[in-house]
């Protein structure tokens, strides 16, 4: 590699050079973590070149990891288009990780939060939670539930693991601050009921980890350095940090690095709409030419 080479080229090498020289980190270990509902589509391809290109300057590692907490949208065909798509551009990851492949683990995470007394099961509907949460100008309001000892909440949180309750009947909260002004820290759920066949684990689980809970500790259990994604989570930063330490992890943790995710004019840059065209019958799949996916663009 040459001098003019490894010179940082952007702001996201300018930190990861920083945490190299001051001692925060003595290796590079970054991740691509799409959900597995759909595929890939070009504005990905912005994110896992970042990805990928940081550990490989660096000589680094890069996982890939499928954040799998969402049975009722994701299916292992979207798994197996996904991991062709990252091969056809060149890249292989080090790691192949699943996010069901922790759910014990997350499980017993949750269960330590529940009894240091930062994780209450409630009862409140989903409309009363959100009526509750309270606005940008106004803080909300304390869930009637929320003072619960962890005894009882972790006997309501074992019931829900076992299936005695039905779906929405009851959340995980983490208890952070119901007058924050990011209203993400506002006892976000953590845990939510859903009786759904999975995809990995089958009908082992009805509960089901919220992304933001187990999206910062997968970055945690794996060691990684630099969890880079898009500026729509920069505001989810503190309730990250904020899992990961309660959570125990405090040497070396993850540092969040956001960047501006790729947008092209007059072009659907949504997966989730994506999806509506495809399951609508607008097009004939994810692979059809006129799409933005990586799929549609190696089969045009």
């Amino acid at each position: 590699m040459s001098e003019v080479e490894k010179r940082a080229a952007n702001f996201i090498e300018e930190f990861v050079e920083e945490d190299i020289a001051s001692g925060r980190y003595d290796h590079v270990r970054t991740r691509f973590p799409p959900e597995p509902n759909g595929f890939l589509h070009i504005g990905h391809a912005k994110a896992l070149c970042i990805d990928f290109g940081i550990a490989q300057k660096y000589g680094g590692k890069c996982n890939l990891r499928f954040d799998d907490t969402n049975p009722t949208k994701e299916d292992a065909v979207f798994v197996d288009n996904i991991q062709k798509d990252i091969s056809w551009l060149g890249f292989q990851w080090d790691e192949l990780h699943f996010a069901s492949d922790f759910f014990d683990r997350l499980y017993e995470i949750a269960q330590g939060l529940i009894r240091k007394g930062v994780a209450y099961v409630d009862d409140q509907s989903s409309e009363e939670m959100r009526k509750n949460r309270g606005t940008l100008r106004t803080p909300g309001v304390n869930s009637p539930y929320r003072d619960r000892s962890p005894e009882e909440n972790l006997d309501l949180f074992q019931r829900m693991k076992n299936g005695e309750f039905p779906d929405g009947s009851r959340v995980l909260r983490a208890k952070i601050d119901m007058a924050s002004p990011n209203v993400l820290m506002r006892d976000p759920t953590i845990y939510r009921i859903l009786h759904m066949h999975h995809h990995k684990t089958g009908d082992k689980w009805c509960i089901y980890p919220m992304y933001d809970f187990q999206h910062p500790l997968q970055d945690a259990i794996e060691g990684v350095t630099h969890s880079l994604c898009s500026l729509e989570y920069e505001i989810h930063r503190p309730l990250y940090n904020w899992v990961v330490e309660q959570a125990g992890f405090t040497v070396q943790p993850p540092r969040q690095i956001e960047f501006a995710r790729l947008n092209i004019e007059r072009t659907v840059m949504s997966k989730r709409h994506l999806r509506r065209l495809v399951e609508s019958g607008y097009v004939s799949g994810w692979d059809d030419p006129r799409m933005p996916t990586l799929a549609a663009m190696r089969r045009r």
